[in-house]
């Protein structure tokens, strides 16, 4: 009997199928995260583009409304001083017309005190003249009088206008102040944004190595980092760290929209002790030299030049107050700051 048994085949289990499904899978997730991803980042870009735009508009608004104001107050100006010189000339006719009427009373007098018949008639015939004379002149005078009175009505009504137009463009001048001061807050978050991921990254490929710290708003290499005692030229040893800061920054001038206005600030820092080299006069010298050492360093890595910019400031900006040398060693520093142009 146990011969006649026929063996069965053992079945084996076959995981491929699974492992290709399950790989599928994966990669159909991270195709569609790759996708939201792209999504995302180009409506941010088209939202930040439009921003740019309404900015530029409400800069142009405010420029031109600032020239007609500066228009509106000189053609005011203008006209106050036509009113000053016709009221001048009005006041100037009124005494000219009160001078003619004391003449008038002058004449009369003088013809009601004639004596003999033909010097009497000689004077009223002279005084007659005059009076007609006169009179004439009032007239002409009355008429000028009202001409400038009807001048002067339109210039005060003209000036009023002016001054509720100068009113208007004020209001106007003041709510795009406000809109752009808006703006401008908008952009300084989202440099704000961008300056924390870009420290963050830094913070992730550096690494937690001694000698580099944040303080701040501020990315710090301790000198000894880059640089050797009294030099201003960065060390081989340098060179690594340096290197990822130039990846960081090159992904950084991808990332920010053009329309930010932003530079990465070098600065150099030194201690108190003053510097003996014939090479560099003092230690604000060292210090500008060595931040001017990473600028250059970094560009020629391929770090736009327009996004850099190297400071020195010696031994007067210390962030630790001590005379220690480890105080001294905190002092002497190379400082990167993320900001506005």
């Amino acid at each position: 009997m146990a011969l006649g048994r026929t063996r069965r085949p053992q079945r084996t289990i076959d995981y491929w199928p699974g492992f290709v499904d399950a790989l599928s899978t994966m990669l159909l997730v991270i195709t569609f995260l790759l996708s939201v991803f792209m999504l995302s980042q180009f409506f941010m870009s088209r939202d930040v583009s439009s921003k740019d735009s309404a900015l530029s508009r409400l800069n142009r608004q405010i420029e031109e409304l600032t020239s007609l104001l500066a228009l509106e107050r000189s053609g005011k100006s203008d006209t106050q001083s036509s009113l000053d010189a016709l009221q001048a000339t009005l006041e100037a006719a009124d005494k000219e017309k009160s001078a003619l009427a004391s003449q008038l009373q002058s004449g009369a007098a003088a013809a009601a005190a004639a004596g003999p018949a033909d010097d009497a008639a000689r004077k009223l015939d002279a005084q007659a003249d005059v009076v007609s004379s006169a009179m004439a002149r009032v007239d002409v005078l009355n008429q000028q009088i009202a001409a400038l009175r009807r001048q002067l009505a339109a210039i005060e009504a003209a000036l009023s206008a002016s001054e509720s137009r100068d009113q208007e463009a004020q209001s106007k001048i003041s709510d795009l102040g406000a809109r752009l001061n808006v703006a401008l807050a908008q952009k300084v978050q989202e440099l704000n944004r961008y300056r924390s991921d870009f420290f963050g990254r830094l913070r992730e490929i550096i690494g937690n190595r001694p000698g580099i710290r944040v303080v701040g708003d501020r990315f710090v290499f301790e000198s000894s980092v880059l640089f050797d005692s009294g030099q201003a030229v960065v060390k081989p040893a340098g060179d690594a760290e340096l290197d990822k800061l130039a990846g960081a920054a090159i992904d950084l001038e991808r990332e920010i929209p053009p329309g930010i206005p932003w530079v990465l600030r070098v600065d150099g820092h030194t201690d108190r002790r003053p510097i003996v080299s014939p090479q560099f006069k003092s230690n604000w010298d060292l210090s500008a030299q060595r931040a001017i050492a990473v600028v250059q360093y970094l560009v020629a890595k391929g770090v736009d030049p327009q996004r850099l910019v190297a400071a020195g400031f010696g031994e007067f900006q210390p962030i630790d107050p001590g005379t220690s040398e480890e105080a001294m060693s905190r002092n002497r520093r190379i400082e990167l700051k993320l900001t506005e142009r």
